[in-house]
C-alpha cells in the first residue's frame, strides 16, 4: 500500500511539472561560484560565520565549486545591512525573557553581465534567563540561525530567477 502511494505521489510531481529549486539554480548560477561576504563593521566575528554558511549553502545544497574570483562564472557579493536584537516578552517583574534576532542582509549576484540585486532577512527567536544578559554564545547562536534563515531565503529566490 506504500508503495502504491508513493508512486501515485511520484507521478503527481512528475505529471505537476515539478522540478527541485537544484534544477532551477543551475540555469542561474555557473558551475564554478566565487563568494565574497563584506565584513560587517559591528560584529566582525559573525561575517566569517555568515561567508562559511554561504559557501556551505553552494556546496551541500547545488554541487557547486567553489572557486577564485577569476576563475568564477558566478560572483556573489554579501554583506550584513543590519542586526538587532529585539525583547519580545517580558516576565511578571519587567524581565526580558525572550529576544528576537533580526539579520538584514544583501546580496549581489554577478553573471554574464548581469546584476541581480536581492535583500533578505532571517529570524531567530530565543529564551533567556530572567535578569541576565545574552551571553556571548547565545549571541553567536542566535545570529548564526538568523543569517542561515536570510541565506535561505536568498537562495529560494535565487531559484526563482531560473523559473521560465
Amino acid at each position: 500500500m506504500r508503495r502504491l502511494a508513493f508512486l501515485v505521489i511520484m507521478l503527481l510531481m512528475v505529471g505537476c511539472g515539478y522540478k527541485p529549486a537544484k534544477t532551477y539554480i543551475k540555469s542561474v548560477i555557473g558551475e564554478r561560484v566565487y563568494v565574497q561576504t563584506a565584513l560587517f563593521l559591528r560584529d566582525p566575528e559573525n561575517s566569517v560565520l555568515i561567508k562559511d554558511a554561504i559557501n556551505k549553502a553552494m556546496q551541500e545544497r547545488f554541487g557547486r565549486n567553489l572557486v577564485s574570483y577569476k576563475d568564477a562564472d558566478t560572483k556573489i557579493f554579501a554583506k550584513v545591512k543590519s542586526l538587532h536584537f529585539t525583547p519580545l516578552e517580558y516576565d511578571r517583574y519587567g524581565y526580558v525573557v525572550y529576544y528576537r534576532t533580526k539579520v538584514l542582509m544583501e546580496f549581489e549576484v554577478l553573471k554574464s553581465g548581469k546584476k541581480e540585486h536581492i535583500i533578505t532577512q532571517g529570524l531567530y527567536d530565543f529564551p533567556i534567563e530572567p535578569n541576565s544578559v545574552i551571553t556571548d554564545s547565545l549571541r553567536f547562536l542566535a545570529i548564526k540561525e538568523a543569517a542561515n534563515k536570510a541565506i535561505d531565503a536568498f537562495i529560494a529566490k535565487l531559484s526563482f530567477l531560473g523559473v521560465d
